[in-house]
């Protein structure tokens, strides 16, 4: 399933996703396997975390072959080891489908976030088409027990409720796959 992705609207918006990522202090959140290593901005400072041991060791090989220099970390995203401010921007492909608490993971990365920094995400979320939406729904227990990923995420609400603005939301497929950009909210008071 993944490769028959790769080919269609994820691979193509992994692509769009990383062109738009500015070089810079990086932080990759699900780096997997390192798919995404050979797509990082030349001159850029990248850290790439996951939950995995067994995806960093497979993220490390891949950065090996690159001769890409990127510090790869276990950790998870709701729990973040960076002081504030460190990272001027953060990335995803399609790591939000899986994360426990989508908010705290996402308010996270906005302390992480220096002032004026963006968050880059490619995720899948709950359809708003009146056919889709409700199979989403029904289908997405089924899908959570055999692949570990939700399918009725609402990442759009997800960001503005840790405190993003959204700048631009892409639709890649359907209004299934999309792109986001996103800033931290401007601190009232």
């Amino acid at each position: 399933m993944e490769g028959m992705a790769e080919h269609g609207a994820m691979g193509v918006g992994r692509r769009k996703l990383w062109s738009m990522v500015p070089p810079g202090r990086i932080l990759e959140v699900g780096v997997g396997t390192g798919r995404n290593i050979p797509l990082y901005p030349l001159g850029s400072e990248v850290t790439a975390i996951d939950l995995s041991p067994a995806m960093l060791a497979r993220a490390r090989e891949a950065a090996g072959s690159s001769g890409a220099e990127l510090d790869l970390r276990l950790m998870d995203v709701q729990q973040l080891e960076f002081p504030d401010g460190y990272f001027d921007a953060f990335v995803t492909s399609c790591v939000f489908c899986s994360v426990p608490d989508p908010v705290a993971g996402l308010a996270e990365l906005r302390r992480v976030l220096r002032p004026g920094g963006h968050g880059y995400l490619l995720e899948h979320v709950l359809s708003c088409r009146r056919g889709l939406r409700p199979a989403m729904r029904a289908l997405n227990p089924l899908v959570v027990r055999m692949m570990g990923a939700n399918i009725n995420r609402q990442t759009r609400a997800n960001l503005e409720q840790a405190g993003f603005v959204i700048e631009s939301e892409t639709d890649l497929w359907l209004d299934v796959v999309k792109l986001f950009v996103a800033a931290p909210a401007p601190k009232l008071g």
